[in-house]
Parts: C-alpha cells; sequence; structure tokens
C-alpha cells in the first residue's frame, strides 16, 4: 500500500511541478530583440547574417535568491537569419527569421520528465532612420520601428494529445509591435573605439485561440544595452573586441486578461564579445552572456549562460557613405 502511494505521490508532485513552473521563463525563448541592429552601409548595399544561439536555464530563483534546486532545466536553440537591405543612405529595413528547438526536462523523486518542440519560430521586420551628427560629431542616432509576427506554430500538441503551454511553442500565435532607438559615438581620443547604447521595447499582442478556449499575452518586454567595441590589427586581421551590459524587464504574462503567477521579472547581464573581419565583406562575430543580477516574480528558471555566434556577410559596400558607426 506504501509504495502505491508513494507512486500516486510522485507522479502528482510531477504533474504539479508542471503546471507552475510551466510558465518560468521570462528570459528564455527567441532572442529576437538582441539580434537586431544590422548598419547601413549605403543605399543599394545588403547585408545577411546566420548565427546559432544557445540559451541555458538550469538556475531556479525566488525572487532575487538562487534556489538549492537542479531538478528543472530549459534550453533553446535557435538559428537565426538576418537580412538588411539600405534603400536610401539613411532609412533601411531588415528582417529576422528564426527556426527554434525547446526541450524542458524535470526530475522530481526519479521521475524525468522531458519535452521537446521544433518549428519555425516568429519572425521579426523593422524599419529604421539613420541621423549622422544628430548628438555631437561623430554620432549616429538611429531610430526604428517594426512588428513581430506569428509565423510559428502555437498550438503544437504532445504525444499524450495534450496541447503544449505558450512557453513551449514555437511561435506566440500573436503580432507584437516594436520600438527601437539606438546611439553611437567614435571616442576622440581614440577613432578606433566606439561607445553604444539601444533601447528596445516590445508591446506584446494577444493570442486569441490559446488551448482553444482561452487567450493568452506574453508581458511587455524592455532591453537597454550599453556597450563599448575597440578595434584592432591583430596577424593583418581586423579584431573588435568589445562589453555589453543589457537591462531586460519582462511584465507579467496574462491568461484572459488576468496576471499569470510566476512570470515576469528583471535582469542584468555582462556580454563580453568579439567580432574578426574575416575579409572586406565576411565577419564572424561570437558572444557569451551571463547573468549579473536578476529578479523575478515569484518561483521560475531563470538564465545560466546563453552563447551566440554567427557570420555577417555585406553585398555591396558604399566606400563614399560615412553615417554609419558600428554599433
Amino acid at each position: 500500500m506504501f509504495m502505491y502511494f508513494k507512486i500516486i505521490l510522485s507522479a502528482f508532485i510531477l504533474f504539479l511541478s508542471q503546471q507552475v513552473f510551466s510558465q518560468t521563463c521570462c528570459s528564455g525563448g527567441v532572442p529576437l530583440s538582441n539580434n537586431l541592429g544590422l548598419s547601413n552601409d549605403g543605399k543599394g548595399s545588403v547585408q545577411v547574417g546566420l548565427n546559432y544561439d544557445y540559451n541555458n536555464l538550469n538556475t531556479l530563483n525566488a525572487g532575487s535568491s538562487k534556489l538549492d534546486d537542479n531538478s528543472r532545466k530549459r534550453v533553446t536553440n535557435s538559428v537565426l537569419a538576418n537580412i538588411g537591405y539600405a534603400i536610401t543612405d539613411r532609412f533601411s529595413v531588415e528582417g529576422l527569421f528564426t527556426w527554434v528547438n525547446q526541450t524542458r526536462r524535470i526530475t522530481q523523486f526519479n521521475n524525468e520528465n522531458f519535452t521537446e518542440t521544433s518549428g519555425l519560430g516568429d519572425a521579426v521586420i523593422l524599419l529604421k532612420y539613420a541621423l549622422p551628427d544628430a548628438l555631437g560629431k561623430n554620432t549616429v542616432l538611429n531610430i526604428g520601428a517594426g512588428t513581430k509576427m506569428p509565423l510559428g506554430e502555437s498550438d503544437i500538441i504532445s504525444e499524450q494529445g495534450i496541447q503544449l503551454t505558450a512557453d513551449l511553442q514555437p511561435g506566440s500565435g500573436a503580432w507584437d509591435a516594436l520600438g527601437w532607438l539606438s546611439i553611437s559615438k567614435q571616442l576622440d581620443f581614440r577613432p578606433a573605439a566606439t561607445v553604444s547604447g539601444s533601447f528596445t521595447y516590445r508591446f506584446t499582442g494577444v493570442n486569441n485561440s490559446y488551448l482553444n478556449t482561452s487567450t493568452y499575452e506574453f508581458g511587455d518586454v524592455i532591453q537597454a544595452n550599453m556597450g563599448y567595441v575597440d578595434q584592432l590589427l591583430l596577424f593583418n586581421t581586423v579584431v573588435n573586441p568589445g562589453v555589453v551590459f543589457k537591462y531586460r524587464k519582462s511584465f507579467n504574462d496574462k491568461i484572459d486578461a488576468a496576471d499569470i503567477p510566476n512570470t515576469g521579472g528583471e535582469w542584468v547581464f555582462i556580454r563580453p564579445e568579439l567580432s574578426v573581419q574575416i575579409s572586406t565583406n565576411l565577419g564572424f562575430i561570437t558572444r557569451l552572456e551571463l547573468p549579473l543580477y536578476s529578479y523575478v516574480e515569484g518561483t521560475q528558471l531563470t538564465p545560466t549562460t546563453r552563447f551566440t555566434t554567427g557570420f555577417t556577410y555585406k553585398f555591396k559596400k558604399n566606400k563614399s557613405n560615412i553615417i554609419n558607426i558600428k554599433e
């Protein structure tokens, strides 16, 4: 009798843990805002980028306190394709398209629950306008607005015939609006170095067919970056080491317009990065993002480490263009 009771109790706790922690990845998912901001290299120039992003969430927090619990792990693997076209020397358009693989592993009382989804993710279209010297000599102010299009599936069914929760779906099922701003400046005492900042606000839309009968809305997201990038010549190759500090705030998710517990929070990250100009047109970049501070609402999984690497290719570069500073 005790054995049957133990089995039933374990199954109940495992089920409960899936429900309580299913919406615990406010800083997970596809890094759309992280990968926006291709430069404008002059009228007619085209850039394409291909990146791989690995996001590991293996830290369980209650508020700002780390809990001694490693029974839950989330991993998101993303393939990100950027394409940018400069319509004029100041006006450009950028698209970001994604493929997503997500896994969730929960281990309780020697029982393991593993869930995996893969598929086309959502996409972003961003229109940008550059204002050279708007804030002083050797500065560039960029403003942009765009939308996130719900291209990815948002109603995938598990092997047990149950529709998976929103945080495990490749897509959100909703149209979002994006506001984007960036500022960069070459330093007077070191023209090879650049300081930059960017700000993104994502106004999330509503998935009106969540679980067939409900509505779901991910929380709005604010993200701000501040960074420094230098330029060095190493073995006749241009190398750009840099460091970025990132602040991210996510508001509560909502189901049927009601706040969902254990969603939302604030994070501060440090992101060392290195780019290498392999040739005139081909560049390589790699980034490592580590959390410095996190505060989550309730109890949530929070990022442990994120790694991004990839290539950018420029099909045309207008050498006479002088308004762009690498961000």
